[in-house]
């Protein structure tokens, strides 16, 4: 029998290595795209095992032979470091290509409650094109992860950590639907490997919720850094970012609804980590 070939698009990045490393931890043929078919985090995966070739949304002649022969693709798009528009229009040659390869599956990764008029602009990009790949023809699934725990340990939100303080625009006793990474990429082999379970539904993915004073003291006990938290106003992010505002305003207004505790009983095998968890595995340091 033809051994399956998973194509992971981001293989580089966040969602879409954590994808890629759990399907090779699995024993899965992963085939891994990327632009930078040099890079340090390309080098790691061929390690691991993955076909690590170059593709380039926004050059389709080099989708074809990256998606040929693929079983099921990871999926992902994101406007940051481009603009709204791109990561439709890229997201739709994507899709065009996956169904001119004959991929049988996509599985793509949008953001929870992305299919409610958030008016969140980058949600409201990935419900346009969660409702195009449903329309396109090949056996889709959506995975819709909430607000990513990894964020806190890079830029702006390290930098203010190593500072003492956990920053954020929203009240510090309100639950926030929360994941990582690494649960998000576990779920989305699972989805791929398990395509007629899965195929055809639009599932809102958490890993913990908890209020956002409780994530601060998880990273205190295992950094051994002394945090206070501090509630930024919201129109202070707002001149940083006005998408950025709009989705720290629907988490205070409206809340992401995702049911965890159905999740982790559902389906056990992804290792759903608890803020403490993810904390005890980063490396803190000042």
């Amino acid at each position: 029998m033809t051994q399956s070939i998973y194509a992971v698009t981001g293989a580089t990045g966040a969602q879409g290595g954590a994808t890629a490393r759990s399907l090779l931890a699995a024993g899965h043929a992963v085939r891994a795209l990327t632009r930078h078919t040099d890079s340090p985090a390309a080098a790691a995966l061929r390690e691991l095992g993955a076909e690590v070739v170059h593709a380039d949304f926004d050059d389709a002649a080099s989708l074809d032979p990256a998606l040929t022969g693929a079983t099921g693709l990871f999926a992902m798009g994101t406007p940051f470091g481009t603009d709204l528009d791109t990561e439709i229009r890229q997201g739709r040659v994507l899709f065009a290509a996956a169904k001119a390869a004959g991929v049988a599956h996509v599985v793509y990764t949008s953001a929870t409650n992305a299919d409610r008029a958030t008016g969140i602009p980058h949600f409201d990009t990935k419900a346009v094109l969660e409702r195009e790949l449903a329309e396109l023809g090949p056996r889709w699934t959506v995975i819709a992860p909430a607000a990513f725990l990894d964020n806190w340990t890079s830029g702006w939100s390290m930098d203010g950590l190593r500072a003492g303080v956990f920053a954020l625009p929203m009240p510090t006793d309100l639950p926030l639907a929360v994941i990582t990474a690494a649960d998000i990429g576990a779920f989305a082999a699972l989805c791929l490997t398990r395509p007629d379970h899965f195929a055809g539904r639009r599932i809102d993915i958490a890993s913990d919720e908890v209020p956002t004073s409780r994530i601060a003291r998880a990273i205190a006990t295992a950094s051994g850094w002394d945090i206070a938290t501090e509630r930024v106003p919201l129109d202070v992010v707002e001149r940083y970012s006005t998408d950025l505002a709009a989705m720290f305003g629907y988490f205070t207004e409206t809340g992401l609804d995702v049911d965890v505790a159905a999740l982790r009983a559902a389906y056990p095998e992804v290792g759903w980590h608890t803020v403490d968890d993810w904390a005890s595995t980063v490396a803190w340091t000042r």
